[in-house]
């Protein structure tokens, strides 16, 4: 069954319960291949190729410490295309649980790094009168509940949020709006609290992680290894979730919502389970990035900041995952590499990168490589011999 989307691009719609059509699957663990055995293998490549980086081209431990930055983005990546590429959820304000993750990773080691004799962090001292630890503030002593802030309070935002309004039926630029909005309260709601949140200032010091010490080279590369691991493991799980039964029917959603319904799904909830998945890996990489970017501010999860999430997913190509990841690792490598030869460029060069990728190569750089293979596969097919029959 194909159906138009809201791109005007025809699209399959694969429902649970009806029998699949001669078309391939509609996701695939390496996008372009049938064989699973090349797909688990280039997985594993992938996961290789990450996991030596630091021992094969990170030369300082700054470099280290950006490249695990960039995993972190990267995990991020893999949410907003869980919701935006598959799920057609145009989401504007994924800072939003980006920055829930990071505040409540950030409200942990700022007690971490409380100096000995003091109750307070530093920033309470000068800019509160209290006396004794806010009570929101006592419960992220723990690391265990710091991560489960981070993941949880996101998703249910996220699902609360979403059911409200997708069962209004509110969806493409009017969503966008709506997350965009959310994205602005969340940033005047931390800047307005200077008492508990620090305000535009953020939470910063974080002299130790997790009882290492910051400067410490072998920190960065502990830390490096920890964003791998979380991305690789978010990438496996959503790699799983969109060939699932959910996620061929998230994507039917995404094509047509009136005849899921007319097959007795809800829409709403499907897309409510799908922005609220896409939450909590924001919140997992802002969990993560904490530590690593060594800053927790307001201004990192505002509105322009949620948009460049959704530009690294167009650049590398939504709907894939994989384009996703390639998208925010090519394009926050260019950043530094750009910005540290020439400041005053980059901000052009991404606008023009966008505007090129979204008017010419809508499928970025996935669909760029998937249109030169088909190309080279096409001139090889008309130049191979035919067989002449006597």
């Amino acid at each position: 069954m194909t159906a138009e989307t809201a791109d005007g691009v025809v699209g399959h719609i694969d429902l649970p319960g009806i029998a699949a059509t001669s078309r391939p699957p509609i996701t695939r663990m390496v996008p372009g291949t049938d064989n699973p055995w090349i797909a688990r293998g280039v997985f594993v490549a992938f996961g290789a190729l990450i996991w030596v980086l630091p021992d094969i081209w990170l030369d300082t431990p700054s470099d280290v410490r950006k490249w695990a930055e960039f995993l972190c983005y990267a995990t991020l990546a893999i949410g907003v295309d869980l919701a935006w590429g598959y799920g057609g959820m145009l989401v504007l304000g994924q800072g939003v649980f980006f920055g829930i993750g990071a505040y409540a990773m950030g409200m942990y080691l700022t007690l971490e790094n409380v100096p000995e004799g003091s109750e307070l962090p530093s920033f309470m001292s000068l800019y509160s009168d209290f006396t004794s630890l806010p009570a929101l503030w006592q419960p992220f002593r723990h690391l265990w509940f710091a991560m489960a802030v981070a993941v949880l309070v996101p998703m249910v935002v996220a699902a609360t949020l979403g059911y409200l309004v997708f069962t209004r039926r509110v969806r493409g630029p009017f969503f966008a709006l709506l997350t965009q909005a959310t994205a602005l309260i969340f940033t005047l709601i931390l800047i307005g609290n200077l008492p508990l949140t620090a305000g535009f200032n953020g939470l910063t010091d974080f002299t130790t992680i997790f009882g290492r010490n910051k400067y410490d080279p072998a920190t960065n590369l502990w830390v490096y290894r920890i964003a791998a691991v979380a991305l690789l493991g978010v990438l496996a799980l959503a790699l799983a979730l969109v060939r699932s039964r959910f996620g061929r029917l998230l994507v039917a959603v995404r094509d047509s919502e009136e005849r899921v319904r007319f097959l007795g799904y809800d829409p709403a909830l499907v897309k409510a389970v799908g922005f609220a998945l896409s939450a909590g890996i924001a919140g997992i990489a802002g969990a993560i990035a904490a530590p690593i970017i060594g800053i927790v501010s307001p201004n990192q999860f505002g509105i322009l900041p949620s948009i460049l999430f959704v530009c690294w997913v167009a650049v590398g190509g939504r709907g894939t995952l994989w384009g996703a990841v390639i998208g925010a690792l090519f394009v926050n490598w260019a950043r530094t590499s750009v910005s540290s030869a020439r400041p005053d460029d980059w901000s052009y060069l991404q606008g023009g990168l966008f505007v090129v990728v979204l008017a010419f190569a809508p499928g970025g750089i996935i669909g760029i490589a998937k249109s030169v293979r088909e190309r080279a596969a096409g001139l090889l097919g008309r130049r191979a011999p035919t067989e002449v029959t006597p």
